[in-house]
C-alpha cells in the first residue's frame, strides 16, 4: 500500500522516466519545430489507455489528461517491438489534427502488456492544400494532407516501408517527418526501458497499484482545488476574430457551474461547426484532453504541486454539443483548431476569474502564431520549408506581479528559436525580433508585453504560413479595473507605400526584398492602473515597456524630459478618479463593447437556438446568411428579422419554430 512519501518516491520515478523520453526526442529529433520550438509530447499509459506521467520542463502542455483506450482498441495484435500511430483526427480523437503524428508502444513484462509509453510530434508539413498543411481557408479535412488511421508502423522492431513509402510520396519535406517519427520511436524505446527498471525496483504488483495510485491522488488534488471555491453557476462569453476567411466572429459560450468537488463546464450555445479549420475534433468525450487545458493551467496555478495525469480530468464533466465547433462531424477541416483551443483557455479562465477573482490572473495575449516559410535557398536551389518562431503574447497581469512578457501564460511552452539557426535553414534575414511598447494592457499589474518578428525574404514566391492569427480585432481582456491589451497585427512592408495590413490572414507570398511583421496581442491588465505605483510607471519607461505618452494616458503618470513630475502626477490622478465610474469586473476594449451593442446575448442566443434546431450541414451557411443581413439591425428582434429574410430567399432551408411562434412563412 503506498503511502504519501513512498507515492512520492514512485511519481518521481515515473516523471523522471518521461523526461529521459523527452531528452532523447529533442536530442535526436529532425526538424527545428520539434528540436528547438518543442511542439512535442511523451507519456507514460497505464494499461487501460490513462496517462500517468508526463515531463514538466519540456515539450507542449496540452496532453496530461490525454486516454489512449479507444486508439489501442483500434489496433489488433501487439507483439514486442510494435509500434502503433495515427494523426487522423476522427479515428479515435486522440491526434487532433493531421501533423500531429501520435504514436504508442505496448511495454510487456513476463508476457502481458503492463504499460504503454506514447506521445506526439507536430510534423512541419503533412502534404495537402498549403505548405505546413494548415490554414483558416480549409474546408474539409481532405484538404489538410494524408491520413492514416490506427496502424502499427513498426512491427516487432521492424519499419513498416510501405507506409513510410506513402508518407515521403504525399508530403513536402520527407526527411524531417520520417527523422522525427524515428527519434519519437526511440524515445518510447527508452521510455519502455524505464518502465521495466522500475518493474524491476518496486515488483510488478507494486508498479501497477503505483499507476493507479497516481491517478487516484491526481483526482484528488484537483477535486480539493475544487472545494477550496465557491459553489455556483457562471457564464461567460468569448470570440475568435473570425470563423472563417474574412468573415465573422465564433463565438464560445461556457456555463460554469461548481458543485463541492466536482465541475461541469457546459459549452451549450457555443456557435455550429465552422466551414474553416477552426473547428475542435473532441467525439463529445466528456473528459477530452483539449477541453480541459484550460483546466490544467488553472490547477497547477493554485496547486505547483498537483501531479499531472489522466486524474485530473475526473472531477471535470464537459458538455460540447455534437455539430458545435467544439464537437464537429466529419468532414470538417479541423487544422486551426489550436486558434480555437487558445480562445477555448481564456474562455475557462474567464469563468474562474468570476469565481475566484483574488487568485487568477487576466486574460493572456491568446494569439500564438506559428510562423513557416517555403522558399528556395538561392545557394543552393533548394526549396526549404521549416518553421522560422512561433509569436507569443505576454501573459495577463496577476494577483501578485505583471504578466510575464513575450512568451508567458498558456502558450509559454513555444520556445523561441534562435535567430542565428532561423536564418541558417530558412535563408531568411530577420529585421526586428523584441518586446512591442505600450502593448500589455494597464493595470496595478500591468499585462505582459506582446512578440513583434519582421523579416525579409530572397527569393521569388516565397510562401508563409502564420497559422493561429486572431485577437486582431477582439482584444486580450482586463480584470478588476485593469485595462484590455493591445490586439495583434500582421503586415507587409510596414513604413512604405507598399504597405499591407493583412489582420488575421494566415498566408501570405512574398517577393524579393519583402518584409513581413508580425505582432501578438499582449496580457490583459489586472486592478486599477491609477493605483500603480508611480516608480514603477516611471521604470517601464526606462526600459521601454510603456512609452511617456501611455504613462500619462493610461496610468495618469507624468514624466517630463525623463523625470517623474510628482504633483503633476497627483493632481492628473485625482481628475481621473474623479471622472471615472465604477469598473467592472472585465474589461473588453471598445471593439466588442461596440459588437455587443448590436449583439446582445440574447440575441446571439436566439441566434443559437435557431442553428441548434437545424440539420448540422444548414447551420453555418444559416449563420452567415443572418449575420449578412444584420446590419442596421440589433437584439433579438434584429435576429428574428434576419431569419426571416433568409426563410424566404431558401424556402428549401428547413424551418425553426421559437418562443412559441411558428417561423415566417
Amino acid at each position: 500500500m503506498f503511502n504519501r512519501m513512498n507515492l512520492q518516491v514512485f511519481a518521481n520515478h515515473a516523471r523522471a522516466a518521461a523526461e529521459n523520453m523527452s531528452h532523447t526526442l529533442q536530442r535526436t529529433a529532425h526538424s527545428a519545430f520539434v528540436k528547438e520550438t518543442e511542439d512535442f509530447t511523451v507519456m507514460l499509459i497505464s494499461r487501460k489507455g490513462e496517462s500517468f506521467a508526463v515531463p514538466m520542463d519540456l515539450g507542449a502542455t496540452w496532453y496530461p489528461g490525454l486516454t489512449f483506450d479507444r486508439a489501442i482498441n483500434m489496433v489488433d495484435d501487439y507483439k514486442p517491438g510494435d509500434v502503433a500511430f495515427t494523426n487522423d483526427a476522427y479515428s479515435c480523437y486522440v491526434a487532433t489534427h493531421t501533423p500531429d503524428t501520435v504514436l504508442w508502444k505496448p511495454v510487456f513484462f513476463e508476457g502481458e502488456i503492463i504499460a504503454w509509453t506514447g506521445g506526439h510530434i507536430h510534423n512541419t508539413d503533412m502534404g495537402g492544400a498549403v505548405p505546413a498543411s494548415l490554414s483558416r481557408a480549409l474546408t474539409e479535412i481532405h484538404q489538410e494532407g494524408i491520413r492514416f488511421p490506427p496502424m502499427k508502423i513498426v512491427n516487432e522492431g521492424v519499419f513498416d516501408e510501405n507506409i513510410l513509402k506513402i508518407m515521403t510520396t504525399n508530403v513536402r519535406k520527407p526527411d524531417l517527418n520520417i527523422g522525427d517519427i524515428k527519434a519519437l520511436v526511440g524515445a518510447l524505446a527508452t521510455g519502455e526501458r524505464k518502465v521495466l527498471a522500475m518493474i524491476e525496483k518496486f515488483g510488478k504488483e507494486a508498479f501497477l497499484e503505483g499507476v493507479e495510485a497516481l491517478l487516484d491522488h491526481a483526482e484528488a488534488q484537483a477535486r480539493d482545488v475544487l472545494r477550496s471555491m465557491p459553489d455556483g453557476t457562471w457564464d461567460f462569453v468569448d470570440y475568435a476574430d473570425e470563423d472563417s476567411v474574412e468573415a465573422n466572429p465564433c463565438r464560445l459560450k461556457l456555463k460554469l457551474t461548481i458543485s463541492g468537488d466536482a465541475a461541469v463546464l457546459d459549452f451549450t450555445g457555443s456557435d455550429p461547426q465552422l466551414a474553416s479549420s477552426l473547428n475542435v475534433p473532441t467525439g463529445g468525450d466528456q473528459h477530452h484532453s483539449v477541453l480541459l487545458v484550460g483546466i490544467y493551467y488553472i490547477l497547477y496555478t493554485l496547486n505547483p504541486k498537483i501531479l499531472m495525469n489522466t486524474g485530473l480530468t475526473r472531477p471535470f464533466t464537459c458538455i460540447a454539443p455534437k455539430g458545435s465547433v467544439l464537437n464537429p462531424v466529419p468532414p470538417a477541416a479541423v487544422g486551426m483548431r489550436s486558434l480555437t483551443c487558445a480562445r477555448l483557455r481564456s474562455l475557462i479562465f474567464g469563468g474562474f476569474s468570476q469565481a475566484v477573482p483574488h487568485l487568477l490572473p487576466a486574460a493572456p495575449a491568446g494569439s500564438s502564431s506559428i510562423v513557416n516559410v517555403m522558399t528556395t535557398d538561392e545557394r543552393t536551389s533548394r526549396t526549404i520549408i521549416a518553421a522560422v518562431n512561433p509569436v507569443v503574447g505576454g501573459a495577463g497581469g496577476m494577483p501578485h506581479r505583471d504578466g510575464s512578457n513575450g512568451s508567458g501564460a498558456d502558450a509559454a511552452y513555444l520556445r523561441n528559436t534562435p535567430i542565428e539557426l532561423t536564418e541558417t535553414e530558412t535563408t531568411v534575414e530577420f529585421v526586428k525580433y523584441g518586446l512591442a511598447r505600450d502593448s500589455g494592457g494597464a493595470g496595478f499589474w500591468r499585462g505582459g508585453l506582446a512578440t513583434e518578428m519582421a523579416f525579409r525574404v530572397f527569393s521569388p514566391d516565397s510562401r508563409i504560413t502564420a497559422r493561429n492569427r486572431d485577437r486582431s480585432f477582439f482584444r486580450p481582456w482586463g480584470v478588476l479595473g485593469g485595462k484590455a491589451a493591445m490586439p495583434s497585427d500582421m503586415v507587409v512592408n510596414p513604413g512604405t507605400p507598399n504597405m499591407r495590413r493583412l489582420g488575421n490572414i494566415d498566408t501570405a507570398v512574398l517577393q524579393p526584398g519583402d518584409v513581413l511583421e508580425i505582432r501578438s496581442g499582449g496580457g490583459g491588465g489586472r486592478g486599477n492602473p491609477l493605483d500603480r505605483d508611480a516608480w514603477r510607471v516611471r521604470q517601464d519607461v526606462d526600459r521601454g515597456y510603456v512609452s511617456a505618452a501611455a504613462a500619462a494616458r493610461d496610468y495618469g503618470v507624468v514624466i517630463t524630459d525623463g523625470a517623474l513630475d510628482e504633483t503633476a502626477t497627483d493632481l492628473l490622478r485625482a481628475a481621473r478618479r474623479a471622472a471615472n465610474g465604477p469598473a467592472g469586473h472585465f474589461d473588453y476594449g471598445p471593439e466588442r463593447e461596440g459588437y455587443e451593442k448590436q449583439w446582445t446575448l440574447e440575441a446571439y442566443d436566439l441566434l443559437t437556438e435557431i442553428l441548434t434546431a437545424l440539420p448540422i450541414h444548414w447551420r453555418f451557411f444559416a449563420k452567415t446568411e443572418i449575420f449578412r443581413r444584420m446590419p442596421g439591425r440589433s437584439g433579438p428582434e434584429g435576429v428574428e428579422a434576419a431569419y426571416h429574410e433568409v426563410c424566404l430567399r431558401f424556402p428549401e432551408m428547413p424551418r425553426h419554430q421559437f418562443r412559441g411562434q411558428e417561423a415566417a412563412e
